[in-house]
């Protein structure tokens, strides 16, 4: 009798899963559909960054909606422009968004190499220093700014 309510709680929990994958592939969707439809540019809806907002500073994700709507448009180098580290987003965005669509699909996604302390560290490395350099008032750096 156990191992019967066992079984069913197991696959409660991988239903529950599979739909929370699934809601999340759709949502991410409509995020780049209307990413990709209106211009960040001249749309108002888009939020604003809150250390942008505050600071005046470009943090290391300051222009990657912008970077987005010019990459699914294929403007690479207008999408560059806005975020140097855009197509870096765009693949472990779209990694991610194919690993929940799995999960979704057949219950197991693909293997997150994006959660090993070794990339993790790396990457935030990359981010700190990018956030800083992209600040420094100097001509070469400028051209970083979003």
């Amino acid at each position: 009798m156990q191992a019967e309510a066992k079984i069913a709680q197991e696959k409660l929990a991988t239903t529950v899963q599979r739909f929370t994958a699934a809601s999340a592939v759709v949502s991410v969707a409509g995020a780049c559909f209307l990413t990709a439809y209106f211009d960040p540019s001249k749309t108002s809806f888009f939020p604003v960054c809150p250390f942008f907002a505050i600071t005046g500073f470009a943090c290391p994700g300051c222009g990657l909606t912008r970077a987005f709507h010019a990459l699914f448009h294929g403007d690479l180098i207008v999408a560059l422009d806005f975020n140097l580290l855009s197509p870096v987003w765009a693949v472990m965005f779209g990694y991610a968004w194919v690993s929940l669509l799995l999960v979704a699909i057949r219950g197991r996604g693909l293997p997150l190499w994006m959660t090993r302390p070794a990339f993790l560290w790396t990457f935030m490395t990359v981010l700190l220093v990018f956030g800083v350099v992209r600040n420094i008032p100097v001509w070469p750096f400028t051209i970083l700014f979003p």
